[in-house]
């Protein structure tokens, strides 16, 4: 069976996307699947996230114009099953890069090709940068679907809205007909306040079944581990938001198996 593609995205920053695109391909990994970690984010924090140094020429700009194979850039991680297409700062010129070659959506989807030919992965994560520029829209082009990770406060439905915009633009434009989103995380939770279950509850009754049951807690180990270089679960594996990410995991899988 294929690698299943999904994109981590959010055109909002600091709503635990890359905290989740990490520790979801971890988790994933420590259930047994053979995951790529594919950094599509200039700032590169998914790299460093999973102890990986951002070295100049290592991320996929070249192969996205053209030169090269992406199985080349596939590095191991310090983790049994994640390996990761690092990323670092040069992917900033892609975007306008991208804009003047042809089917410029479609350079991540091509440059795939010969990984998901490879049969070497089960799950392929794609982290996104946290805008709706051509590399994000490339990672949509090329994804089973997405997977939105929304901070628990009162604008988050409405990065929702202009997510499912631009997909029904990309499937009328036949880019990517079938793409959907795949599932929304609700991040940085705390259950203390009454903000935090008011917007739970209101994303909850306007998405229904696409939000997951697992909520992601606000915790201080989370926010530490990526300047050890670990996910969570390598972090600290008893800390509430392991728990939480080891949850997500499941219920990711169990939506990839029904899928």
């Amino acid at each position: 069976m294929p690698a299943k593609i999904i994109a981590v995205a959010n055109q909002k920053g600091g709503v635990g996307k890359t905290t989740t695109a990490v520790n979801l391909a971890a988790c994933l990994a420590a259930l047994g699947r053979r995951v790529l970690l594919f950094d599509l984010d200039p700032q590169a924090n998914a790299t460093s996230g999973v102890g990986l140094d951002k070295i100049e020429g290592a991320s996929a700009y070249r192969v996205l114009l053209g030169e090269g194979s992406l199985l080349e850039k596939i590095k191991p991680s310090p983790f049994e099953r994640l390996e990761v297409i690092p990323s670092e700062v040069d992917l900033c010129a892609a975007d306008l890069e991208l804009a003047r070659t042809q089917n410029h959506l479609q350079a991540v989807s091509r440059s795939l090709k010969p990984v998901l030919e490879s049969d070497r992965f089960d799950v392929v994560l794609i982290d996104c940068p946290p805008s709706l520029g051509i590399l994000t829209l490339n990672a949509f082009a090329a994804s089973d679907g997405l997977l939105v990770p929304l901070q628990c406060e009162y604008y988050a439905l409405e990065g929702i809205s202009m997510m499912n915009r631009v997909l029904g633009q990309l499937r009328a434009a036949g880019v990517n007909p079938h793409l959907d989103i795949f599932g929304v995380v609700m991040t940085m939770f705390d259950g203390r306040t009454k903000l935090s279950n008011e917007v739970v509850g209101e994303v909850r009754n306007l998405l229904g079944a696409k939000v997951f049951e697992t909520v992601i807690p606000r915790t201080t180990k989370l926010a530490e581990a990526p300047s050890h270089g670990k996910p969570i679960i390598h972090y600290d594996k008893y800390s509430s938001g392991s728990a939480a990410y080891e949850l997500l995991a499941q219920e990711v899988l169990t939506r990839l198996n029904g899928a």
